[in-house]
């Protein structure tokens, strides 16, 4: 389970504010990708905070209330399909990732980073933690904002686009959403770049 560790090595170091920073939505075939940072106080005690892949929707979005409500600070921003296109998934990633550290109204002084790639042009001294939203409480609860934030988004996609099942994948490659893009086309919203595949 995650837990305050690596922030407690931050603040050893001499980094008071630490903030957690994770993505969702990389995968999908269509939609945005979503970034969060967060900052929480040292300590805070969140039952049933986890990696966001591991819990029920259910118990992420009671965890989004608890996470933006006891906060030191958050951001969350997306970069767009547009920017996927002409960048490619990984740095439309990094630049959502900036985006949210960025957009902190407290100025971190250290960041941790999920995965194994650092972003791009970050301003902040910074750590990249493999598998780090089952290790740190700082990017479990980014990584919950993230996706909280993404679904939601795509539930109002769904609304507009309701032939292809964005409720259910939330844009993901699944069989009944391959199904439709081949019964009614692409979207705006769909990663043209990702579909070279499908006929």
């Amino acid at each position: 389970m995650p837990d305050f560790e690596l922030e407690k090595n931050a603040h050893n170091n001499g980094y008071n504010l630490v903030c957690g920073v994770d993505e969702a939505g990389r995968g999908p075939l269509a939609g945005p990708v979503c970034a969060a940072a967060v900052i929480l106080p040292d300590n805070l005690v969140i039952e049933g905070l986890n990696d966001s892949k591991k819990i029920s929707e259910k118990k992420r979005e009671l965890l989004y209330d608890v996470i933006i409500n006891n906060a030191v600070c958050y951001s969350i921003c997306f970069a767009s399909v547009e920017e996927i296109e002409e960048f490619n998934i990984l740095n439309a990633t990094f630049l959502a990732m900036n985006r949210a550290i960025e957009s902190l109204n407290v100025t971190p002084d250290f960041c941790l980073i999920d995965g194994n790639r650092m972003p791009k042009n970050i301003k902040f001294p910074s750590e990249t933690v493999v598998k780090g939203d089952s290790k740190s409480a700082s990017i479990a609860a980014a990584s919950i904002l993230a996706k909280v934030t993404r679904d939601r988004l795509m539930l109002e996609y769904d609304k507009k686009y309701p032939q292809y099942g964005f409720s259910k994948h939330k844009g993901y490659g699944t069989k009944q959403h391959y199904e439709a893009i081949r019964n009614f086309g692409v979207t705006e919203i769909h990663r043209k770049s990702f579909l070279k595949n499908v006929h």
